[in-house]
């Protein structure tokens, strides 16, 4: 049977069933139900301790909840094994700085998951993770060790890891942070490019208010305790002649202004 565009883009990417997630007996989730859409933009606003990287952090699978259940693409959390078609860009203090590899072999990472871990990289995927740190203007620091760069540099190198694989999903927790106004403004241009003309779906927390609500509105669509989801639907079909992935990241040196 035939699947309408229609059809395709009304399916679920993340389904969260009654969720809840505690901290030491303390509740930091409660009760919570939410479904992310193909081609969704969901921005998580909310407080300081209000869970959202929690939330984040449970839908990687680095923490478990302590009731409900998580589903991706849908097949169970614990029993989810296809992680290249995730990206994920965790706090800027999640990473520590001792981490003895250079800025290439960070994108590089990205392109790796249990299945392809033994298969030697092709011209086209070094030509990627050229391509993505080339985007993040963050090329002339390819041999650098990544523990030896600034905040914003280090941050640019982990957003061009997250999109080197051109993932389905994106969940993106504080990505801009320690990146100069200027970047900043061309990265929300790019994914909202990206959102609006490829087959990507985003989860993302920010605490850049004004950039979040002018592209998701300023109502939320769904409030879980201290929890805001604030979601835009793109489920039209894809309108761009170019879908591959020079094609999406190149498009921040155009925005940003560089040649």
């Amino acid at each position: 049977m035939e699947i309408s565009p229609k059809e395709f883009c009304h399916r679920s990417i993340v389904s969260i069933e009654n969720v809840s997630f505690s901290y030491e007996h303390k509740k930091v989730i409660d009760q919570l139900r939410f479904d992310v859409l193909e081609r969704d933009f969901v921005g998580v606003i909310g407080s300081n301790g209000a869970g959202k990287t929690t939330l984040l952090k449970m839908l990687v699978g680095l923490l478990k909840p302590t009731d409900g259940e998580i589903r991706l693409f849908d097949s169970p959390l614990s029993q989810f094994k296809d992680w290249e078609r995730i990206g994920y860009v965790p706090q800027k203090n999640a990473f520590n700085p001792l981490f003895p590899a250079t800025v290439r072999e960070i994108v590089l990472s990205g392109m790796y998951s249990k299945k392809r871990i033994y298969r030697r990289l092709s011209k086209a995927d070094l030509q990627k993770a050229e391509d993505a740190m080339l985007a993040m203007r963050i090329e002339d620091l390819a041999d650098r060790k990544i523990g030896q760069l600034s905040g914003g540099q280090q941050q640019r190198a982990f957003l061009a890891r997250a999109i080197v694989n051109n993932p389905e999903l994106l969940i993106l927790d504080e990505p801009t942070v320690g990146i100069d106004a200027e970047t900043q403004t061309g990265f929300f241009r790019m994914i909202r490019h990206m959102h609006q003309h490829h087959h990507m779906t985003f989860i993302m927390v920010s605490h850049d208010m004004d950039m979040m609500q002018s592209y998701l509105g300023t109502e939320p669509q769904q409030v879980s305790g201290g929890i805001k989801f604030h979601v835009k639907h793109t489920h039209d079909p894809e309108d761009c002649r170019e879908t591959n992935l020079t094609h999406s990241i190149g498009q921040i040196r155009e925005m940003i202004g560089v040649q």
